[in-house]
């Protein structure tokens, strides 16, 4: 698909805020509505556009904490690590999966209300896992960045 200026700044907008309106995004596209609204139909039904999502405090929804686990797992079998994907896909308290490189197969992003939560949590899905050789947790003392935003430019 090619991505065109308007494209990007649709794109760049919806990312700040998904909310904005075609009205505003035709303004700073210098398109009409019509256009505008034809270009986010073609961004969705090509996969640019994925999903349009609200960001959620986690504190005001009570889970107060936020992990980092990096997962290794006994053995690499493209059926094991499709099975390892699917149980931590299905886990709502798991926010983000990454199949990585270096020390670790996996790095995940989990949150939980305390503690507790979060060792029923490595209960399911690493203790009763006989494929999971090992994991390593960092507790996130701050966030200070979260964002899925994308920062695209026009190319040259």
């Amino acid at each position: 698909m090619n991505i065109d200026k308007a494209d990007i700044t649709i794109i760049n907008e919806l990312q700040k805020n998904a909310r904005i309106g075609i009205d505003n995004l035709a303004e700073m596209t210098s398109l009409s509505t019509a256009s505008v609204q034809r270009r986010l139909k073609n961004l969705r039904d090509n996969g640019v556009i994925l999903r349009e999502v609200a960001v959620v405090d986690p504190s005001k929804v009570g889970q107060l904490m936020s992990f980092v686990v990096l997962v290794e797992l006994e053995r690499e079998r493209r059926d094991q690590i499709d099975e390892f994907v699917r149980r931590v896909t299905k886990e709502p308290q798991v926010q983000q999966c990454y199949y990585v490189t270096g020390d670790a197969d996996f790095c995940l992003i989990c949150t939980a209300t305390d503690m507790n939560d979060f060792e029923e949590l490595t209960q399911r899905l690493f203790f009763e896992d006989a494929n999971v050789r090992r994991f390593r947790t960092s507790v996130v003392m701050g966030r200070k960045k979260v964002s899925m935003e994308l920062h695209i430019k026009e190319s040259d």
